[in-house]
Formats: C-alpha cells, sequence, structure tokens
C-alpha cells in the first residue's frame, strides 16, 4: 500500500479522502491555500504544506507548488480529487515525470477522453452506443457540414471538442441557422477553451442524464458498479443525483455497463471513472467520461458497499481489483443533495461564518462536508458546503428519510439552497421518477414568472 500521499484538493472531497488514507493506513498531507488554513482535513492531516495564495491559480492549480510539496513531505503518491487538475493530463504527467504516483488513469487517456471527438472515436471502437453525429471534427467545407446535418435530422447540437460544464454548445433548429452557428461556436471555444475544434450531434429534445460507475485496474479487469440517475439539474449542473436510476432494468444496466467496462479494458484505463449518457426512449448515448471520482459517488458506493477512494488508492498502489463483477450486488435505493451556499431564489454565492450548524442523523443519513460552527466559508471557490446522502430499503424510504434529514440540516450564518432540495423531495413529478434533464429549470422558471 502507498506510504503517504498529497491531498491535492479542498472541502469535502479532501476530507473523504483522508478518512479513506486513515481506513488503509496511509499518511496524508494536505496542501493548502492561505484561505483554507482552518479547512477540516487541513487540521487532521498528518502534514500540512501551504502552496499559495487564496485564489485558486496561486495554489490548488498551481503545480510546481504542488509536486514540490509532495518532494518537500517524501509523499509517494498524489490524489487530486475533482475539479481543479483532477483531468488535467499535464499535471498527470508532470506528476509521474517527477518520480510520484498519479491517483487516477494515464496522462494519455486523460487526453484521449478529455477531447470529446477523440473520446466518441474511442468508444464507437468499442462499441459504447453514441449520439448520433459527426463522427469527428467539422471542417471548414459548408457543404460537407449541411450534408452531415441533413443525415443527422434537425435538430442538432453544436459543441467544443475541448468543452465542458455547459459552455462551448449550440443548438440548431433549420438549416438556415447552421453555418453561423458552427463560427460562433468556433469563436467561443477558441476563446474559453484555446481549442477552435467543434463537432455537430443529433440534439436530444427531453432526455434524462444517465452515467455509469467503473473501476479499473490497469491490468486488464474492469467492472461496472450500476448508474445513476443526474437528471435534476440547473444550468447544466447537477443538484440531487440517485442511485440506480429509476426505470432501468437489470437487463438494460448489464448492456450498456458491460461495454464500459469493455471499452475501460480497451483504452487501458485505471481507477474510478465515470461514463455519462443521454437516454431517451429506452436508448443510451455517451457524451463523455470523467477521468475522475464524481462528486455523487457516495449514492453508489451506498448501494454497492464498495469504497471508491479506496479501491482509488489500492489501484494507484498497483493492486489488482479488490472485487469481481459477480460480486457487485446493487441493494435498495440511495440519494444525494448537494448543499451549496447559495441564496435559493437568486443563486448568488453566499460566503462568510456559519454561526450554527447543527448536522441530520439517523438510520440511512450519511453527512459529507468540511464545514463546522464558526468555519467562515471564503468566496475563492465552488459554493458547495456540503453533500446529504440517505440510504433506504426502496426509492420512497429515501426520499423520505431525505426529507427528514433536509428538515434537521442546521446551517445558520449564511443562506444555503437547502429550501430547493425540499421543495425537490416534495415534487409529485421527482416522486415518480424519471424526470428530464429541463425538468428542473422549466419549473423553477414557472414558479419565478
Amino acid at each position: 500500500m502507498l506510504d503517504k500521499i498529497v491531498i491535492a484538493n479542498r472541502g469535502e472531497i479532501a476530507l473523504r479522502i483522508l478518512r479513506a488514507c486513515r481506513e488503509l493506513g496511509i499518511k496524508t498531507v494536505a496542501v493548502h491555500s492561505t484561505a483554507d488554513k482552518n479547512l477540516k482535513h487541513v487540521l487532521l492531516a498528518d502534514e500540512t504544506v501551504c502552496i499559495g495564495n487564496a485564489h485558486a491559480h496561486q495554489s490548488y492549480l498551481n503545480i510546481p507548488a504542488i509536486i514540490s510539496a509532495a518532494e518537500v513531505t517524501d509523499a509517494v503518491a498524489i490524489h487530486p480529487g475533482y475539479g481543479f487538475l483532477s483531468e488535467n493530463a499535464d499535471f498527470a504527467e508532470q506528476v509521474e515525470e517527477s518520480g510520484f504516483i498519479f491517483v487516477g488513469p494515464s496522462a494519455e487517456v486523460i487526453r484521449i477522453m478529455g477531447d470529446k471527438v477523440s473520446a466518441i472515436q474511442a468508444m464507437k471502437r468499442a462499441g459504447v452506443p453514441t449520439v448520433p453525429g459527426s463522427d469527428g471534427e467539422l471542417t471548414e467545407n459548408h457543404e460537407h457540414n449541411l450534408s452531415i446535418a441533413r443525415r443527422i435530422g434537425y435538430p442538432v447540437i453544436i459543441k467544443a471538442s475541448g468543452g465542458g460544464g455547459g459552455r462551448g454548445m449550440r443548438v440548431v433548429r433549420q438549416e438556415s441557422d447552421l453555418i453561423e452557428s458552427i463560427a460562433l461556436t468556433r469563436a467561443e471555444a477558441k476563446s474559453a477553451f484555446n481549442n477552435s475544434a467543434v463537432y455537430m450531434e443529433k440534439f436530444l429534445e427531453n432526455p434524462r442524464h444517465i452515467e455509469v460507475q467503473v473501476l479499473a485496474d490497469g491490468q486488464g479487469s474492469a467492472i461496472y458498479l450500476g448508474e445513476r440517475d443526474c437528471s435534476m439539474q440547473r444550468r447544466h449542473q447537477k443538484v440531487v443525483e440517485e442511485a440506480p436510476a429509476p426505470g432501468i432494468t437489470e437487463e438494460m444496466r448489464r448492456f450498456i455497463g458491460e461495454r464500459c467496462a469493455r471499452a475501460c479494458v480497451e483504452i487501458r484505463y485505471r481507477g474510478a471513472g465515470t461514463f455519462e449518457f443521454l437516454y431517451e426512449n429506452g436508448e443510451f448515448y455517451f457524451i463523455e467520461m470523467n477521468t475522475r471520482i464524481q462528486v455523487e459517488h457516495p449514492v453508489t458506493e451506498m448501494v454497492t458497499g464498495v469504497d471508491l477512494i479506496k479501491e482509488q488508492l489500492r489501484i494507484a498502489a498497483g493492486q489488482p481489483l479488490s472485487i469481481t463483477q459477480s460480486e457487485v450486488h446493487l441493494r435498495g435505493h440511495a440519494i444525494e443533495c448537494r448543499i451549496n451556499a447559495e441564496d435559493p431564489q437568486t443563486f448568488l454565492p453566499s460566503p462568510g461564518e456559519i454561526t450554527r450548524f447543527h448536522a441530520p442523523g439517523g438510520l440511512g443519513v450519511r453527512w459529507d462536508s468540511h464545514i463546522y460552527a464558526n468555519y467562515k466559508i471564503p468566496p475563492y471557490y465552488d459554493s458547495m458546503i456540503g453533500k446529504l446522502i440517505t440510504y433506504g430499503e426502496n426509492r420512497g424510504i429515501a426520499i423520505a428519510r431525505m426529507r427528514n434529514a433536509l428538515n434537521e440540516l442546521i446551517i445558520q450564518g449564511i443562506k444555503t439552497n437547502t429550501s430547493l432540495q425540499q421543495q425537490i423531495m416534495d415534487d409529485e413529478n421527482f416522486q415518480n421518477g424519471g424526470t428530464n434533464i429541463h425538468y428542473l429549470e422549466k419549473k423553477l422558471e414557472k414558479e419565478s414568472t
């Protein structure tokens, strides 16, 4: 097992990694910005290193500082968590060239899956279903691009090859708008991602967002751990996640899961990863792969009993998978609500001091968070301050426990989106399951008028 690792992240995921390390007997080094000296995992880590000022580009995105922290503390590996540098191929490459283990896939695989065009091509070769599209980057040949759109059928969507987070995409509903839309998306992509490459796909009107969790050891073995439904979104950002996805049968789960696992073997994937799909009319359509641990990984842990962070660490240490596919069993249902420090009406961030705090509890309740009473939430980072997860023998019990837990959760001194999460749990359509990715946005628009 790894002797000592640097946790190159902050907040709840850093604390989550620290807990897994403690269980495995791994020493921890918490790197932090000047604004984060009082973070929970920083207070608990075996060693700490301040790597820069509050702004992320001077600290959590500062590659030389993170690698230097590993050098001065004699760490052997670096865990990137999610966000920040977790899917940065240059970072993974520099970590390994400096003699450390990167807890994640190789830089080569991160590059392949980080580019939407090359990722789709890799998935096609592996037999993973994809959205009908241009099968590669669009050229400057207008007639050829028009013919592709006619073959696919309108509406189509133009996407930036290096995009993400809902940026760099444009829906085109009629042929007369296509050429201009491609040019505009190219310009946006160049500005936002320094990569002007764009591609075209069929635009699905009312899909759900279904994703498949995988683990692969890079030694020829890969497994899938069921799927999650992440359709409850606002501005392409997930708000509620659950596992398993309502309405997905065991046969469908096996169909898509086996293809994802096979793809992992073919691309020589190593670590935890997530295949994201749009799902409509009984069909799965691959959109991207996240080559890291996901924010919503706890719901998969709750229904499978598999500790995904510990599996990441074992794989990074060169160990084969500790479980086989036949040993993966989904039991019950789990739901996760992201708790953000933000105004529930305007969604503006709400940093500041937490004056009073009480975490919910009871059977089937899990609270993953770094906050505590008198902790000051800095204004420099993502507004998510915790994840509330509930588990039940079935979906109805999981929802009932979430409603109770949200009522018990007390966070005062700042604003949070707890009331929005309560509204979602009380929503009849959510309770019935299977809402699409546009549902929450439309619900909020309707309520604001």
